[in-house]
């Protein structure tokens, strides 16, 4: 096997989709901090059972193991960086009021997330601690949205759910309780068959409402229709009522509400919400609120947030132009090195070509150049 090749689903991002990449990073990060988020970055593996605290069977799944060869633990590489940033905050930051944290870097998954996905995204996201209040949720939802914008993503399909609705449900109905994660399974594949049966002895209220929520499907008007059919429990009530003023908050966002779609169920505790762009089969953008997720840490914190991964949406962005530069000799001149340095102070990008070879770049276009005319060294537009 020839040593150039990589293994499957992972592949070196050249040039053009590189800077299409960073350039993006760039804008997202610099609008975060526009609202005051305080930048972290996580280690890139750490003691496995600390990357996978409140993170799920699926995520553990996901996750490159290996042996700490100076402490003979168990290590795992990062395939998400949510966990992480929590522990920054419930363990190293230790404040008691809201604090907002953001993050970008690669993470590694054992398994593609689709067809065609890569195993090494690079994700971005933002994160509020402190404030249990829905406004922390609409700070986060507005602030994934202008991230799209920011990518040049003008068609958002904005999914919510709740985890709140199916633990009301089952809250007063032990059997139910206990067959939450069957119930989790089956709602998620609105296996109606399967939940036919499994719900055959609960309460007769219990059964109707879990049998109705694969139904409950559709735009803002969906919620009118919940309020109807499921019972009217102070938990139910809330959520429903969270979800209807964050879909009236999501500006040009093509709103859909699916309270049978509950991935993510054992991480988050309570609004989750995804957005699909035309393009892409997969959710470009995931978050919600998980609210337990610092107990492991030492310290409970209300807290929501969001991820993305760039490469992703770099693909659907326009191919990058390239960018003018200054071609200049080279040499080592005081005037011509002083010329060169007064360029690039400017802002200017300046190529300076070696004897014997033409520069071949597919990033930059030499529109100019720097010769000397009289003793000064001068700047030629070409052609």
């Amino acid at each position: 096997m020839p040593n150039w090749l990589l293994p499957e689903n992972i592949a070196d991002v050249l040039p053009s989709e590189a800077r299409k990449i960073e350039e993006l990073r760039r804008r997202v990060l610099d609008n975060f901090r526009l609202y005051g988020y305080e930048m972290v970055m996580p280690p890139l593996l750490e003691y496995l059972e600390s990357l996978l605290t409140g993170a799920g069977q699926d995520m553990d799944l996901r996750t490159f193991k290996l042996v700490d060869q100076l402490s003979g633990r168990t290590l795992g590489i990062r395939a998400d960086m949510t966990t992480q940033v929590a522990r920054i905050d419930a363990h190293l930051l230790n404040r008691d009021s809201v604090t907002r944290l953001c993050y970008a870097g690669s993470v590694l998954h054992t398994k593609p997330s689709g067809f065609h996905a890569t195993r090494e995204p690079v994700q971005i996201g933002a994160e509020i601690y402190g404030h249990a209040g829905l406004e922390a949720d609409a700070e986060i939802q507005e602030l994934a949205l202008a991230s799209l914008a920011l990518a040049g993503i003008t068609q958002v399909r904005l999914d919510l759910c709740h985890v709140g609705v199916l633990r009301a449900l089952i809250a007063n109905d032990e059997r139910a309780v206990k067959d939450e994660a069957q119930l989790f399974g089956l709602l998620e594949s609105k296996d109606i068959p399967g939940l036919k049966e499994l719900t055959a002895d609960y309460q007769p209220a219990t059964r109707a409402a879990l049998l109705a929520l694969p139904g409950l499907y559709g735009d803002i008007d969906v919620l009118d229709k919940a309020r109807k059919v499921l019972p009217v429990l102070p938990g139910i009530t809330a959520a429903l009522d969270e979800l209807q003023a964050l879909a009236q908050q999501a500006g040009a966002a093509n709103v859909t509400i699916d309270l049978a779609d509950l991935r993510g169920y054992h991480y988050h505790s309570g609004v989750m919400f995804a957005a699909y762009v035309p393009g892409l089969p997969n959710a470009v953008v995931r978050g919600g609120r998980y609210n337990h997720v610092g107990e492991a840490f030492g310290r409970a914190r209300p807290a929501t947030g969001f991820s993305m991964d760039l490469r992703e949406l770099a693909r659907l962005m326009p191919g990058a132009q390239r960018k003018p530069a200054i071609l200049a000799p080279w040499g080592t001149a005081a005037g011509l090195r002083e010329k060169i340095a007064q360029l690039r102070q400017a802002g200017e990008i300046v190529i300076q070509s070696f004897p014997g070879h033409e520069n071949d770049q597919d990033e930059f276009d030499c529109d100019r150049v720097v010769e000397l005319n009289n003793g000064n060294w001068i700047i030629k537009n070409l052609g």
